[in-house]
């Protein structure tokens, strides 16, 4: 930020007390200037003069902002910022305060912080209520018990959650980007992961040594919310060591899980009963059985069906 002693410097020829006492006239003359001087009607004219530099540097980083080029481009000393002038120990004193458009820009990113997601596609993410077609009477109720749980929820005191099922297509990670989207204004941190994938990846955890803290990350989030659960390849170690340690810790601790799944709760119970090497098993039963009424215990259940809006 160029100050008054090098705009001087840069201009031509001699006299440099007439070319000062130019600039300084024309700082003077500044509307804002002169309604800051009227503000503070005890600041002598010596006062002024030590502070030309501080008040020609209002001027210029308030002629920036009625031009604004836009954030990446403000050529503003501290970028997005706008000054103020105050004085201190008798002398003008430059202030910044947040400009709108970076409040604004700060305000967006801070939302998108409160939603993580792995393996789910950003646009899901990103979506509102708006977004949901409201052509079927479940989905019409899906939305409703949506917005209940937005209206009570309340991680670590609250564990309640949504267990959604219906058809492909019909929305349903649709309804929980938009539940995520509602609980980021609520200042709620939630992670969206897309089951299959999570799982596939905690396996590859267990050779590279990230598998503690991926699961540790998941499992400690506020909300979660497991999209698609039911879609994976089942086997005792997805059942026994993943998913109930992890809805065991939920439990304990009141953290809402939502689930998305083409099963209803019958069917993911047997889901969960069957594995590629066993089959179908009275122990693998008892423990598919055992996650089960966790998730009857603490999730309201919504049947959720319409059009498919993918085919």
């Amino acid at each position: 930020m160029d100050n008054v002693g090098n705009m001087l410097k840069g201009m031509s020829g001699g006299n440099f007390e007439k070319r000062f006492q130019e600039m300084t006239s024309k700082i003077l003359q500044d509307p804002r200037i002169q309604s800051i001087l009227s503000s503070f009607p005890e600041v002598s004219e010596n006062q002024v003069t030590r502070g030309m530099n501080e008040l020609f540097q209002y001027k210029s980083q308030w002629e920036n902002c009625d031009q604004c080029p836009g954030l990446d481009a403000c050529p503003n000393l501290i970028q997005g910022y706008q000054p103020e002038i105050t004085i201190y120990q008798n002398d003008f004193q430059l202030e910044y305060q947040i400009c709108s458009l970076k409040r604004k820009v700060d305000e967006r990113n801070k939302h998108a912080s409160l939603i993580k997601s792995l393996y789910i596609p950003k646009e899901l993410t990103e979506a509102t209520f708006d977004d949901i077609f409201q052509d079927d009477p479940s989905r019409t109720e899906a939305m409703a018990k949506a917005m209940e749980f937005i209206f009570n929820v309340n991680p670590g005191e609250n564990g309640r959650g949504l267990y959604v099922y219906g058809p492909f297509g019909v929305g349903k990670t649709f309804l929980m980007g938009a539940i995520a989207n509602e609980l980021a204004n609520k200042q709620i941190e939630t992670m969206v992961v897309y089951a299959p994938d999570f799982f596939r990846e905690l396996k590859n955890g267990i050779s590279d040594g990230s598998y503690q803290s991926k699961l540790d990350r998941v499992k400690e989030s506020p909300v979660l919310i497991l999209d698609d659960i039911g879609a994976e390849t089942m086997s005792n170690w997805i059942r026994d060591d993943i998913l109930g340690a992890l809805l065991q810790f939920r439990m304990m601790e009141q953290l809402p899980t939502l689930f998305t799944s083409n099963f209803d709760l019958d069917e993911l119970e047997y889901h969960l009963s069957y594995t590629q090497r066993s089959g179908v098993e009275k122990m693998d039963q008892l423990k598919a059985k055992r996650i089960m009424e966790r998730i009857r215990h603490l999730n309201d259940v919504v049947d959720m069906n319409g059009e498919n809006k993918r085919a």
